[in-house]
């Protein structure tokens, strides 16, 4: 019999709730930390060097650490939470952190030593500016060690969610953006090279995150001894499910990588826009999308090592549900609020009116795909928590060559908008392949609760968009606002756009008791 400690049943509503809430925070001072860099940094081609050495180890980060490391990690440390024991299950953890370590500390010591030819990789249009190229580099080796703090974070992470601790790991990244903070409003303004200063913050928001998770680990007795454990039967299993996942569950990161290769061949700027308009996609993504990810990933990964087929589907199809409610409304707002919502955040220092207008248009073309990226976000786990790879690997592939060829079609017509709406087709295309998987296999039926969901989402879209007709309608140029009028409309258009849809969503019929299921 198992001496694991049982995790207690919770509503994953609430701990979907309770997740949100905490990236909500660490979004909003996300949108801070941007809204410093593009004050300071604007535009400029030493603000674009920042930004490929700063996403980098972002995309290794998403690519390994959340994504294939996680997607492996979690399913079996579940399967060993729920059949063997607590001893098991540290000597699992002891193993994988160990492993882990020597992996990241020998791939860092390379990237870091190889810098000229990672940029080269990463944004070969730098190669005919020889600055730009050096500055990069320099930037390069001072924040890619982040990759090594934030994936063993990411280790940490997965323990806490596995045990039902949501909130710690949700709250983490809030320190990442406080340190950025401080670097671009404390020092970068100051110091001689503000990309460099602002370069160290990266190093140490990273460390400090992996530092901020070590007391909660040893509360649960699981703060590891690492020990190199290549042999380690858990470990051959994660290493056997980490690699078809690097595709399967990435590949968004990997056609977000390719814009901006292709975006260092085109004019100065090209690849902050993209940055811009990505960091406010990324906003309903990550709190609610990764959210909703996050705490049915442990939960489908101990139906299914408990043989529970019929629980396992209805968490599967309250994800969808629940994530529908939120990515619809929210792709709609973002098409129509682009411009005021980039003018808002970012319009100060160094970016101009034509930047607002340039992002703007990114950030249209990405809000036609948030719907579909969301539920990828959702999909995706209903293959990992069975320990299938194999078919992500598949429609990974099939949308990974999508986007390329998107991405060849589009760029020289539309510019860097091409290389955003690319990345939204590829995103359906991936959806749409993983949903049929599941449905084909029974893994996702459709329960009754659909037809309450169609109905009220039908009325509460409908009420938002009257909403957002009615005071686009009245002419407002954002960028001749003052910044605090320009908050000051935003918070209203939010505000009531946000209680409109709700109001709508309740007026229709729908209650609580149609989002609950227990975990």
């Amino acid at each position: 019999m198992s001496n694991t400690p049982s995790v207690k049943p919770r509503s994953l509503l609430r701990s979907g709730l309770l997740v949100s809430v905490c990236t909500f925070l660490s979004r909003i001072l996300g949108l801070a930390r941007d809204s410093a860099l593009a004050y300071v940094l604007g535009a400029s081609a030493s603000a674009d060097a920042f930004y490929v050495a700063f996403k980098i180890p972002n995309f290794f980060r998403r690519l390994f650490a959340e994504g294939a490391f996680a997607q492996a990690f979690v399913p079996v440390l579940s399967d060993y939470r729920v059949n063997h024991g607590h001893d098991a299950v540290r000597e699992l953890v002891a193993a994988v952190t160990g492993s882990l370590a020597l992996v990241l500390l020998l791939v860092t010591a390379v990237f870091m030593a190889a810098a000229p030819w990672v940029v080269f990789v990463f944004a070969p249009g730098f190669a005919d500016n020889a600055a730009q190229s050096e500055l990069s580099a320099t930037l390069l080796t001072v924040t890619f060690p982040y990759l090594l703090f934030i994936s063993l974070t990411a280790l940490a992470g997965g323990i806490l969610n596995s045990h039902g601790e949501y909130g710690v790991p949700a709250i983490t990244p809030i320190f990442l953006n406080i340190s950025l903070l401080v670097a671009t409003l404390g020092f970068a303004r100051t110091a001689g090279q503000a990309e460099l200063a602002v370069a160290w913050g990266v190093f140490f928001a990273g460390l400090i995150q992996l530092l901020f998770q070590v007391p909660f680990l040893a509360r649960l007795k699981l703060l590891p001894r690492p020990t190199f454990g290549f042999s380690h039967p858990g470990v051959r299993r994660i290493l056997l499910l980490m690699g078809p996942a690097l595709f399967g569950v990435s590949v968004s990161q990997i056609n977000l990588l390719l814009d901006t290769v292709l975006a260092s061949f085109l004019e100065t700027g090209s690849i902050t826009w993209l940055y811009l308009s990505d960091r406010l996609y990324e906003l309903p993504l990550g709190i609610f999308a990764i959210a909703i990810s996050t705490v049915i990933l442990p939960s489908l990964s101990r139906s299914f090592a408990g043989e529970k087929g019929q629980r396992f589907a209805d968490t599967l199809d309250w994800g969808l549900r629940v994530l529908l409610l939120i990515a619809i409304p929210s792709s709609i707002a973002l098409f129509v609020l682009a411009k005021p919502l980039i003018a808002t955040i970012f319009y100060r220092g160094e970016l101009t009116v034509g930047d607002v207008e340039m992002a703007a248009r990114s950030l249209q073309a990405y809000s036609l795909g948030l719907v579909f990226m969301m539920l990828i976000k959702v999909l995706a786990p209903g293959y990992y928590a069975r320990q299938d790879t194999k078919t992500p690997v598949k429609v990974g592939i099939i949308a990974m060559v999508a986007n390329m060829v998107f991405n060849l079609i589009l760029v020289w017509p539309l510019g860097h908008v091409g290389l955003a709406l690319a990345t939204s087709l590829s995103a359906a295309l991936n959806a749409g392949l993983l949903w049929w998987g599941l449905r084909r296999d029974g893994y996702h039926v459709f329960s009754r609760q659909w037809w309450v969901l169609l109905r009220v989402l039908l009325v509460g879209v409908a009420c938002l968009g009257v909403w957002l007709w009615f005071y686009s309608s009245r002419g407002i140029e954002w960028t001749d606002l003052s910044d605090w009028l320009r908050v000051q409309h935003m918070l209203l258009l939010v505000v009531v756009g946000v209680a409109v849809y709700g109001l709508g969503l309740m007026a229709s019929g729908l209650r609580v008791r149609h989002l609950r299921v227990e975990d």
